[in-house]
């Protein structure tokens, strides 16, 4: 009897093991389907995301942090540029000078090669970097990321955002699309783009550290500092190289670092593309960069600023001085106001108001949020050019400073006995007439820089910025004569 009973019960013990197994195989089969959720190594640290075997088709995945698709459309953007400095080497003949008694001859040799990055911005050609990349250069040679190399030439340089252009001439390049970089946002993932060694082009990786950053580098210009910072690793060479978002747009021009040591700390700043992009169109249409001017004399409001003056607004541009007949005046601002607004932009700081302002051309209609006296007001106000009025400046048809200038004939070469300067054919209104220079005049140094063509002249006077200009020259009669003039006058 007991054995009997002792089968029953495990006839239904394996009965019921069999039903639980069924019923669990119910519930849980559907999730042994799944595959498992693996860490996929992208950019500089580790996400947990979906396995995937394929290359992701845009930048816009939700929940991913995947820079590939960034690197494969901004590489290939992303040129070396190289610089090279003419000088002059002495050679001579040792039997000609023992027997009859030759001179040293000269002769034109690179004596000097810089190096940096730059970005390819249109299928035709068009280059951005630093203008401290190409400043002093003789000549700028661009290697691309195929490794084809051209001689580039250059456009226009502006100093106040220390940003270049440069054409080569070539069809159908890959290029890097504009982003904005108005929509950047802290914490955003970037990535960093340089060719600083003759290379294929080199990427890092980071975060947008923080938004419009003034370094205090151009105190008394007419200063455009508001960068972008990043963690991305950015050295010597990765200057003028690109900085993009995940989708691979182009959102600014990495520019410089911050270190105690000159290699990269953590510490990289880039030119905001918005920024970039106003600099590059006016270098193209007009030989210079095109400044709408406000006509203000103005400061950041702080918390301490605002105990001080006893208003309740503790951020903003502080009005502190309306220039009579300047555009604010003319719009009906006030000594005390603060502007709060551009656009529609938030304007807390100096960098952040000066890199909205410097979008838009002399002739521009802006809408500006004013508090005055606790009111909000909206402002509109057309922005006038250095000359107080509302037209942009145009090319300047006359020269440079006022000078039109063509290279030395064989006869003046004999005659002066020169191997270098530029000699003016053309004067009209400008510095160089009003310091005493006229035609016929040859000048052969500006500042101890010596002059060999027209390239050098304009190149010479644009990195001036607002020191004061020295000027050697030679007269129409063989006297070497010297003046000098200000930039600032």
């Amino acid at each position: 009897m007991n054995m009997r009973r002792s089968i029953i019960s495990l006839l239904f013990g394996i009965i019921g093991g069999f039903g639980a197994f069924l019923v669990m195989g119910k519930f849980t089969g559907t999730e042994q389907l799944r595959p498992m959720v693996r860490h996929e190594l992208v950019g500089p640290g580790i996400k947990q995301v979906a396995y995937t075997q394929n290359m992701p088709e845009n930048g816009n995945n939700e929940g991913r942090i995947d820079l590939r698709y960034a690197a494969q459309r901004a590489v290939p953007g992303v040129v070396h540029v190289k610089t090279i400095q003419m000088g002059r080497e002495h050679v001579a003949n040792p039997f000609l000078n023992y027997f009859f008694g030759g001179t040293m001859q000269g002769r034109q040799v690179p004596m000097t090669t810089g190096y940096g990055s730059g970005v390819i911005i249109s299928e035709d050609g068009y280059i951005i970097t630093n203008n401290h990349v190409i400043k002093d250069a003789d000549k700028v040679m661009i290697v691309a990321n195929d490794k084809k190399e051209y001689e580039a030439k250059l456009i226009g340089q502006d100093l106040n955002t220390d940003l270049a252009l440069l054409k080569i001439e070539s069809e159908e390049l890959p290029y890097i699309e504009y982003g904005n970089s108005d929509e950047v946002a802290l914490g955003e993932w970037v990535l960093a783009v340089g060719n600083p060694y003759n290379l294929t082009s080199t990427v890092t990786a980071g975060i947008i550290s923080a938004k419009a950053r003034d370094l205090g580098m151009n105190r008394g210009q007419m200063s455009l500092e508001s960068f972008l910072q990043t963690d991305a690793a950015i050295n010597p060479g990765n200057s003028g190289g690109a900085l993009v978002n995940a989708k691979g747009e182009l959102i600014g021009i990495n520019t410089l670092i911050q270190s105690p040591t000159g290699a990269y700390s953590g510490y990289a700043f880039a030119i905001p593309v918005n920024i970039v992009r106003k600099v590059v169109n006016d270098l193209k249409d007009y030989g210079k960069v095109q400044r709408g001017v406000l006509g203000i004399r103005m400061g950041e409001l702080t918390p301490a600023l605002a105990e001080e003056l006893g208003i309740q607004e503790n951020s903003g541009i502080y009005v502190g001085d309306v220039i009579a007949g300047g555009a604010a005046q003319k719009a009906g601002m006030k000594e005390g106001d603060i502007i709060q607004g551009v656009n529609g932009v938030e304007v807390k700081t100096t960098p952040e108001f000066y890199e909205q302002l410097g979008k838009y051309h002399p002739g521009s209609v802006i809408r500006l949020k004013v508090k005055r006296n606790g009111n909000e007001k909206q402002m509109d106000v057309t922005l006038q050019n250095s000359y107080g009025e509302v037209a942009v400046e145009p090319k300047d048809e006359s020269g440079i400073l006022g000078v039109k200038v063509a290279p030395l004939t064989k006869e003046d070469r004999v005659r002066y006995r020169l191997n270098k300067g530029v000699k003016i054919k053309e004067v009209n209104s400008g510095k160089f007439k009003s310091a005493g220079l006229q035609k016929g005049y040859i000048i052969i140094k500006i500042n101890d820089q010596v002059i060999n063509d027209e390239a050098d002249l304009k190149r010479i006077i644009n990195s001036l910025g607002d020191e004061g200009v020295f000027v050697t020259a030679v007269s129409p009669r063989g006297r070497v004569e010297y003046f000098a003039f200000s930039m600032l006058d």
